[in-house]
């Protein structure tokens, strides 16, 4: 005799909620995406994990990790899917390429696309791709084509006359290969790094080059094969804290771990933040003006807190030279005459190493600058080139050289 399971636990029920909260959040913004996501049993896809969980709005679910324990493939949280789906435009009939498989995400775009339209999902990952193809089939998708390989290289020998009308890329990549396969008017939703910033454009034809709709801060597992890019990183304290750079010179290791444990400067910018208040527009800013930017981490469980006080629970800017650093930190400013009686914090700059005072200087200039200048305005424009393309230089901004393409980030 089995145990009664409470109604509002049911995969169900626990569908159905998730749905009216991503409506309440605005993630959903259409009913075709609505309609797809109570359509599809998104527990079937990550038996890992119980069924609150693969139904928790904002959290992610690991279906494989590496001998290191970081996430090689992962089932993307309800409202990052929800919103990259509705970017999307998917209509009946389109045909959609997904690179980075898992099998829920395929389902959603089927459900968007009808019986007459066609999805191609690609992985590099037998384990990944065995599994997909299974929960498709078993859950009503089998339709759906998975297919295994390169998606740097056979990506296109699976592409429809004319192209297909979107590309979604499901894991992190530092460069865009597939741009020639869109058709007319169609759309790539990709989470694209640069300068060690991930950011999701929607990237639509814009003449000889793509324009990004819109950027939006997230994170995926980075891609596997010919179109993998290693930053360069430095673990520090046994891996409890990270630095990461996209290029310049060779990170010393041994002697940033030693500038870590040894003094610290702590300087003040005077500039404000409310409690919950984005930033993001500064991690753009910082990366598109000092070539010695970086990311910092901290891992929590390894005493990564104890060792560093980021501005960001996960990670934050940072300043890297080859034995020194300087990153962004915050501290209470509540009972500052400045914070007008609101919940406040004030950016700081915390240097280690040699070279720390400097960093944690420029760091601090960098903040009072772009507090300045560059704090209330637009986002930047992101365009998307071939790497033959001759780009001019914008007054203020970076073009970011790949492989196959150059990506440059201006600012109005």
């Amino acid at each position: 005799m089995t145990a009664d399971i409470a109604p509002a636990q049911t995969p169900e029920h626990l569908r159905t909620a998730m749905v009216s909260t991503l409506l309440e959040q605005g993630w959903i913004t259409s009913d075709a995406v609505r309609v797809a996501f109570a359509a599809v049993p998104r527990e079937r896809f990550a038996p890992e994990a119980s069924p609150e969980a693969a139904h928790a709005v904002n959290d992610v679910v690991v279906t494989k990790r590496n001998a290191a324990g970081r996430a090689m493939s992962s089932v993307s949280a309800p409202w990052l899917q929800a919103a990259m789906l509705e970017r999307a435009a998917l209509r009946p009939g389109a045909k959609a390429l997904e690179i980075g498989s898992g099998g829920c995400n395929a389902a959603l775009i089927a459900e968007l696309v009808g019986p007459e339209g066609v999805v191609v999902s690609v992985d590099i990952d037998p384990f990944v791709t065995e599994r997909a193809a299974r929960f498709l089939a078993e859950t009503g998708y089998g339709h759906v084509q998975v297919v295994l390989g390169d998606a740097e290289h056979v990506a296109h020998a699976h592409a429809p006359e004319g192209g297909f009308d979107a590309i979604m890329v499901t894991v992190g990549v530092w460069d865009v290969p597939w741009s020639d396969l869109l058709a007319p008017g169609g759309r790539l939703v990709v989470p694209l790094r640069f300068g060690t910033v991930t950011r999701c454009f929607t990237f639509v034809v814009d003449g000889d080059h793509l324009t990004a709709l819109d950027a939006t801060v997230c994170g995926f597992v980075p891609v596997q094969g010919a179109g993998a890019f290693q930053d360069q990183e430095a673990e520090l304290a046994d891996g409890a804290v990270r630095l990461t750079r996209e290029a310049g010179p060779a990170l010393d290791a041994a002697a940033l771990d030693r500038a870590l444990t040894g003094e610290r400067t702590e300087l003040w910018t005077g500039v404000m933040v409310g409690y919950g208040e984005s930033f993001d527009s500064m991690h753009l800013y910082l990366a598109s003006t000092d070539d010695r930017f970086g990311m910092i981490w901290a891992d929590r469980e390894r005493g990564g807190n104890d060792l560093v006080d980021l501005a960001l629970r996960w990670s934050c800017p940072v300043l890297i030279t080859s034995d020194s650093f300087a990153y962004l930190t915050l501290r209470d400013a509540s009972g500052d005459a400045r914070s007008k009686g609101e919940r406040r914090l004030e950016f700081g700059a915390h240097g280690h190493g040699p070279a720390g005072p400097a960093l944690a200087e420029d760091l601090r200039r960098h903040v009072l600058a772009w507090d300045a200048g560059w704090r209330t305005r637009a986002d930047p424009a992101f365009l998307l080139y071939p790497a033959d393309a001759m780009v001019p230089p914008p007054r203020q901004g970076k073009i970011f050289i790949k492989r196959h393409t150059k990506l440059a980030l201006t600012w109005s």
